[in-house]
């Protein structure tokens, strides 16, 4: 097998001697690549942000920004990888001459103080800048408007005139800037030029997942080359931790100094990367990235669509998965109330065969499931059609980026102003995520009225076992829950009155 290598800014270099938990970060920044800051090291601030050479959606490669803090460099064997010190270009001797124009408008526009943050920002900014479907400007560069009155892409708080959406930096913090500069500089870039070195790479495919083995010591990290040598195995090594986009696994290696002898990756894995869309159900590979199923779903399940934008930040969803979420059995992750919510299943894999198991029964306690050892999760079913009536609910104490107090999740079928079919998904108020099956007979085959709202609401109020901690009390969550359902009730008489 050959040995396990990674391209950064254009340049191969072997991945040893680094350990086999090293983090991107930390293998840039022993190579002198110190633009890569550690911040908090689990996700949450951007400053270690990196691009990646991804296989995309709409080009065949995609400049997808990570958290480098989190990502194992045994992960990224074979892959291509760009700093914020490879944006720039080099003059002949190397030395970076000539600014890239994200690093120009952050500059010109005062997006930088002290400058911890910056390159994290900037990286951010770039994988924004190189997104395929981004809208042209045709106003001004500062972004104020028309010089000419035609049309340019919407523009609200949240996204320029050049087609900047502003969630490409919800994952990034800066405590001395402040955000205005920076989202000026988001809302100035132009488009890539047609001579843009990294904007012509998206022409040519990502690189192919390699099968890797590297062992340094006593402890390894393989990526299995097919679904049929995972399972295989993960039978050989029951104690072996299972990795996709290591957004849960990277913060116990960095805040509680985990270590494994052995860590499979399943990220790559054809199998889990595809999706389908059939005349009963869609099924989703577990391996594939949030933003992934995002942008390939397009709408298409609005239940989903509006739990995206509301799952942590882009930077996470660049990396997370839906099996690692569901994986995890956490009773406060975002995925599993919508999941619940639109009567989804698992298709579990191991050495024997597949086996598919409705999401409602997954779950068996905190942080258990009905997961064998050895067992991986494909994919994940939802039934069609979907409901029609959809909403999800997150109270958080920030609006992006940050874990649910409570997550409810609502799918209604209403006809003829009957509540025909109510499927309610929960997270936070007990040991695991669970449907709220009391709310749901109390609303089907009632009349969709104010009425029968506050009713089901009382009832909404009393699911689950709520506790008490640092992110809210029992008694907040028990309230929440039941405004929340009179929030669903405003909201589709508001639309129908409308």
């Amino acid at each position: 097998m050959v040995a396990a290598r990674i391209t950064v800014n254009g340049k191969e270099t072997p991945i040893s001697p680094a350990a086999p938990h090293t983090t991107v970060l930390d293998f840039l920044r022993e190579r002198g690549l110190t633009g890569t800051k550690e911040g908090c090291a689990e996700g949450e601030c951007g400053a270690c942000s990196v691009l990646v050479a991804r296989p995309g959606v709409h080009k065949p490669t995609d400049w997808v920004a990570v958290n480098a803090c989190l990502v194992p460099v045994a992960a990224l064997d074979g892959q291509e990888v760009v700093t914020s010190e490879g944006l720039a270009t080099a003059d002949a001797s190397g030395t970076p001459a000539v600014l890239h124009p994200v690093q120009e408008e952050m500059a010109v526009r005062g997006g930088s103080q002290c400058g911890y943050c910056t390159p994290g920002f900037i990286c951010s900014m770039a994988s924004e800048y190189y997104r395929p479907d981004r809208c042209a400007p045709v106003g001004p560069a500062d972004g104020s408007g028309d010089s000419d009155g035609s049309e340019h892409a919407p523009s609200d708080s949240e996204h320029g005139p050049n087609g900047f959406d502003l969630h490409a930096l919800s994952g990034n913090l800066c405590r001395c800037t402040g955000y205005r500069p920076i989202r000026d500089a988001a809302f100035a870039v132009g488009m890539p030029a047609e001579d843009d070195p990294l904007a012509r790479r998206r022409e040519q495919s990502a690189p192919a997942p390699v099968a890797t083995r590297y062992t340094q010591d006593d402890s390894a990290f393989l990526r299995p080359g097919t679904l049929a040598d995972a399972v295989r195995l993960l039978r050989e090594r029951p104690e072996a931790v299972v990795v996709a986009g290591s957004t849960d696994w990277g913060v116990e290696v960095n805040i509680r100094s985990r270590r494994a002898g052995c860590v499979v990756a399943v990220d790559r894995l054809p199998e889990l990367r595809e999706l389908r869309v059939g005349s009963d159900h869609i099924e989703i590979g577990a391996a594939q990235t949030l933003t992934e199923i995002e942008r390939r779903l397009d709408g298409r399940v609005p239940l989903l669509a509006e739990l995206f934008p509301q799952f942590a930040s882009r930077l996470i969803r660049n990396s997370a998965t839906l099996g690692g979420n569901l994986g995890t059995g956490s009773p406060i992750g975002d995925s599993p109330p919508v999941l619940l919510a639109l009567e989804a299943s698992l298709v579990l894999a191991d050495a024997d065969g597949e086996r598919e198991v409705p999401l409602g029964e997954y779950f068996t306690g905190y942080r258990q499931s009905v997961r064998r050892p050895g067992e991986l999760i494909r994919a994940v079913r939802v039934p069609l059609p979907l409901s029609p009536v959809t909403a999800f609910h997150k109270i958080a104490k920030r609006r992006f980026d940050d874990i649910s107090s409570v997550a409810v999740a609502f799918a209604l079928e209403i006809e003829d102003g009957t509540v025909r079919k109510a499927r309610i998904g929960l997270g936070g108020v007990a040991a695991t995520p669970v449907r709220a099956l009391a709310t749901e007979a109390a609303l089907e085959g009632r009349p969709w009225t104010a009425h029968t709202a506050e009713a089901a609401a009382r009832v909404l109020r009393t699911e689950g076992t709520p506790m008490d901690d640092h992110r809210a009390s029992a008694g907040y969550r028990s309230a929440m829950l039941g405004q929340s359902l009179l929030k669903l009730y405003a909201r589709t008489t508001e639309a129908v009155s409308s």
